[in-house]
């Protein structure tokens, strides 16, 4: 694998993205460009850059075009609210922050389209939130070598664990790229040689369409979209070849294991599942024919990973004893930017602890029992409870509020807030206060009002008790 840069260099004809056309000679002259323009505004090695950028052309230039100067380059999620997108960006410390197409031509304009000179790797600085719902920025150290140096183990990794190899694949983008997985995928595909299909958002058909015309084969997906796909009637199914497809990989969330089925009676055995977070990448996965022999596994301990469960004493269990997921990685160390306590509470040596219950079974395989006990998982998007509560309880009608996550077919769960006024207060008025406060994303489904919540003996708010209550049958 000869990785993006020279590969754009030796075949700049070589098609990089579909819609709109773009050649990877194309692609590099602009990502060397916007290089140029990021070092002529004084950003040296270690500096950050922030992309609050929809999907499309841009951010891939932005991604490769830090990755090729020593910079972090930070993706922000559009849809958050402006004070949210402003927390990251001061957290961050950006000195370059991109908000649309204007601003990275801007960044290129003037420049040269050669190579920069001093090349380093950069890095891609995820945030993602604890269970304070405060986002932390994911920071690995920066390899302190060339783009090209650090690829090979990427590479081998991405070919042990997907069966993802260099060559002329289409990568099909279905994911906004401010997430890391949607994120890293396109990445490593523009690595691989492969050419990107951009959707501009996910939805059913057209995404089949997509699959159809550019003869996609690989894409990366969340079980929510298997599951709205499988809700097409089955006319609208047969009209779309998928034949092309040799790798759909998905995480984020459980797949039901009868979604799963259904898909791969669709389209083949094609699904590759893997689990782990933003701090430790890819922990665990599972290829499709593992799966079929082992279903609702997650998968063995990825290359270079290991695994063991821990009880409450912090005492390895033996297989089918479900407990707390640990992993270590030999692919490197992250640290929560900032934030050493938070960095060093979620280890347990150079062990960390994704927050999640699940068990071994005889053979190594993972299953996972449930998520961390609050947290709430939408369309494979990870919801804070204690955040929305706090943006609740800011309302001065609004005396309690429990936030919980409630299983849905489609979502994976859906967001209800059980909220406790001391005044009197609406919905209407409740949605009118989250509105600027928090993103869209993040509103509850359902908004109900209740006289108390329960809450434990030292007078702290018991979810769990919340969410027995709540989904306990009439009676």
């Amino acid at each position: 694998m000869n990785g993006f840069y020279e590969t754009a260099a030796a075949d700049p004809g070589r098609l990089a993205v579909a819609e709109p056309r773009t050649t990877y000679g194309e692609l590099l002259a602009r990502v060397n460009q916007v290089s140029h323009g990021l070092r002529a505004r004084g950003l040296v090695t270690g500096d950050v850059v922030a992309g609050v950028l929809r999907n499309g052309v841009d951010p891939v230039v932005m991604i490769m075009a830090t990755g090729q100067i020593g910079l972090y380059y930070v993706p922000v999620n559009w849809h958050l609210a402006q004070a949210e997108i402003d927390y990251i960006l001061g957290d961050c410390d950006a000195k370059v922050v991109v908000t649309g197409p204007e601003d990275v031509a801007a960044l290129a304009e003037g420049m040269p389209s050669g190579a920069p000179g001093d090349r380093t790797a950069g890095a891609v600085m995820w945030y993602t939130s604890g269970t304070t719902g405060f986002p932390k920025g994911v920071q690995r150290p920066l390899p302190g070598a060339a783009p090209e140096a650090v690829l090979p183990l990427y590479a081998w990794f991405l070919g042990e664990v997907v069966d993802l190899r260099a060559g002329d694949g289409v990568h099909l983008v279905t994911s906004p790229m401010y997430h890391s997985a949607p994120c890293a995928h396109t990445q490593f595909a523009l690595h691989l040689g492969h050419t990107l299909v951009i959707a501009p958002r996910f939805d059913p058909e057209p995404i089949l369409e997509l699959i159809d015309r550019y003869r996609v084969t690989n894409a990366m997906m969340v079980p929510t979209m298997f599951h709205r796909m499988l809700l097409l009637p089955e006319e609208v199914r047969k009209r779309y070849d998928v034949s092309s497809l040799r790798q759909v990989i998905h995480t984020a969330a459980a797949c039901p294991v009868a979604v799963k089925k259904a898909i791969m009676d669709w389209w083949g055995p094609v699904l590759y599942e893997y689990y782990g977070s933003t701090e430790s990448t890819i922990a665990f996965s599972v290829k499709p024919h593992e799966w079929l022999a082992r279903p609702g596994t997650v998968g063995r301990p990825a290359p270079t990973f290991e695994a063991k469960i821990l009880d409450e004493r912090g005492e390895e269990l033996p297989p089918g004893e479900p407990g707390m997921i640990h992993v270590k990685s030999g692919l490197g160390t992250f640290e929560y930017r900032k934030d050493p306590a938070k960095t060093a509470a979620s280890m347990r040596g150079e062990w960390y602890a994704p927050g999640d219950i699940g068990y071994l079974d005889e053979d190594g395989y993972l299953f996972l029992c449930d998520r961390r006990t609050d947290l709430i998982i939408s369309g494979g998007v990870n919801i804070y409870p204690a955040e929305i509560e706090a943006a609740l309880l800011e309302h001065p009608s609004v005396a309690d509020a429990a936030v919980i996550g409630v299983p849905d077919e489609e979502w994976g769960h859906n967001v209800v807030a059980l909220v406790q006024p001391h005044a009197p207060v609406t919905e209407e008025e409740l949605r009118a206060h989250l509105e600027p406060r928090i993103a869209r994303f993040k509103h509850p489904k359902v908004i109900e009002f209740r006289t108390e919540l329960p809450r434990t003996p030292t007078g702290k708010l018991s979810r769990s008790k919340v969410r027995e209550e709540y989904l306990a049958p009439p009676g």
